[in-house]
């Protein structure tokens, strides 16, 4: 069922019989002065004297008052001080009162607010909106006993009259954007044995239809005439077979030249190959697409938003296992672009779907720019751990633009360096590049800088999310669950939303 989620001016407000009333605020002496009740500013004077509450970052406080024969809930949230309050503050604190509405089996909530100088009301309602959905989130389609939410409704309620169109469009947005990142979550999140590439396939086909991309799918035979040996190398060890998933929306018919190309990695399952994962690390390998459901979700949000922009994506959608047919350490193998390519680790697999799909964008639907998306080193966990998201590129304006969208979602990027020492040790065995440069540092840029021998002069950026995707921990965002983070969906939106 879909949550109503409205936002409304306190003056017009008729109170729900039922609703629980909350307030979202910024310092406890603001909270004293903008209450819209005398006698919960009674009641927050006592606290405050009895230092009980006194609205702390994270801080969580419930009232319980007898309102004309019926219980009714306050739930007072703190984000904490003014002057260090930004909007993904909004973000989690709203995520850690939508899990105790939850807990508390709420159906009806006001949510009251208040403005801030951390961001514009527009920023705030949509990030109030996207944690409100987002959190709801949990996968337990194959559990008999599922996690119920009763939450129905959610009136977001200003004490200063605003303009409630605009605002209400934030809504309407913030959902989007929540229910792209689910997409991306949901499909990620789903088994192997479930989701094969064909599945896969054909849930984007579904998606296409319901949102309005048009969506095309090459086989095997037809993955073979474009020259695409290095994807599908990658896939010859499994009896499933590899598929190439394109997806289209022209926006902007007046500028058709003018097209951003999205490029996702997509295993299925990844064991490894012949370089075998250990069994600690293979379970969570159906996370390997973490890039294909990045650009899903994204293309599902930019189509359902009618953004007037031109977007290719492109998933090498594969699965990579092991049997008499699998590509083999120290294999030769081509590519669509024509360089060789020598197998040194059978386990940096993703790259050699990616180039092949990076070469497919630019040739054959003639991308204006790219942006590739990929779970794909371990490296780069070791380098900036799971706060950011790595990042390669060879454009700067490009990757200013990455900045400014990823501050809109706080999708955090971090800008790794690429000398030239780091280009020469891809260079270095008995084809034109190694697909592994072995244990000698480095490994997230020398993956992304792989990548870049194929973009062709193209401005491009290379995202690396395999520490940002997917936790089996406690994520590092309210709004995250265990599993799939939808990390790359709200981004890649963002990112389009601009180019």
């Amino acid at each position: 069922m879909k949550m109503n989620i409205k936002v409304e001016n306190l003056k017009n407000v008729q109170s729900h019989n039922n609703s629980k009333g909350i307030f979202l605020f910024e310092s406890y002496m603001e909270l004293q002065q903008g209450f819209p009740c005398d006698k919960l500013n009674n009641i927050l004077s006592c606290l405050s004297e009895s230092k009980e509450f006194t609205g702390k970052k994270g801080d969580l406080y419930t009232l319980t008052n007898i309102e004309d024969g019926s219980i009714q809930k306050t739930i007072l949230v703190g984000l904490g001080e003014k002057a260090k309050c930004k909007v993904d503050n909004v973000r989690n604190n709203t995520s850690k009162l939508i899990k105790e509405v939850i807990k508390q089996k709420i159906k009806t909530l006001d949510l009251h607010v208040k403005s801030m100088d951390c961001c514009c009301n527009y920023e705030k309602v949509k990030a109030i909106t996207e944690s409100i959905i987002m959190t709801t989130y949990n996968f337990d389609k194959y559990k008999s006993d599922k996690k119920e939410v009763l939450l129905e409704e959610v009136r977001i309620i200003f004490h200063e009259d605003q303009d409630l169109a605009k605002l209400n469009e934030a809504v309407e947005e913030g959902r989007l954007l929540a229910e792209g990142n689910l997409i991306s979550r949901e499909l990620v999140n789903e088994p192997a044995n479930i989701l094969t590439p064909e599945a896969l396939s054909k849930k984007v086909q579904q998606l296409g239809l319901d949102h309005g991309f048009q969506v095309e799918v090459y086989n095997k035979e037809e993955i073979k005439n474009f020259g695409m040996e290095s994807f599908l190398s990658v896939g010859k060890g499994s009896s499933n077979e590899p598929k190439l998933i394109v997806m289209r929306y022209m926006g902007d018919t007046n500028n058709k030249e003018n097209i951003l190309g999205l490029v996702g990695k997509g295993l299925t399952f990844d064991a490894g190959g012949y370089c075998l994962k250990t069994a600690g690390s293979m379970w969570t390998m159906k996370s390997d697409m973490g890039g294909a459901g990045a650009v899903i979700g994204a293309m599902s949000t930019i189509a359902r938003k009618g953004l007037k922009k031109n977007i290719v994506a492109v998933v090498a959608a594969c699965e990579n296992l092991i049997s008499g047919d699998a590509y083999r350490p120290g294999d030769i193998i081509n590519t669509m672009n024509g360089k060789t390519i020598e197998i040194i680790n059978t386990d940096a697999e993703g790259r050699l779907t990616l180039v092949d799909a990076v070469t497919y964008i630019i040739r054959k639907e003639n991308v204006t720019k790219v942006v590739d998306i990929a779970t794909l080193t371990g490296a780069v966990g070791g380098a900036i751990g799971s706060a950011a998201t790595g990042v390669v590129t060879n454009d700067d304006e490009f990757y200013s633009l990455l900045e400014e969208a990823s501050l809109h979602c706080d999708e955090r990027v971090w800008r790794f360096p690429t000398f030239d020492e780091y280009k020469e040790k891809i260079k270095t065995g008995n084809a034109d590049l190694v697909n592994s440069t072995g244990p000698v540092g480095a490994g997230a840029i020398t993956a992304g800088l792989f990548i870049g021998e194929f973009v062709e002069d193209k401005p491009w950026l290379h995202l690396d999310i395999a520490a940002t995707a997917f936790t089996s921990q406690t994520p590092n965002r309210e709004y995250f669950s265990k599993g799939a983070t939808g990390v790359g969906s709200r981004l890649l939106y963002e990112i389009a939303k601009r180019y």
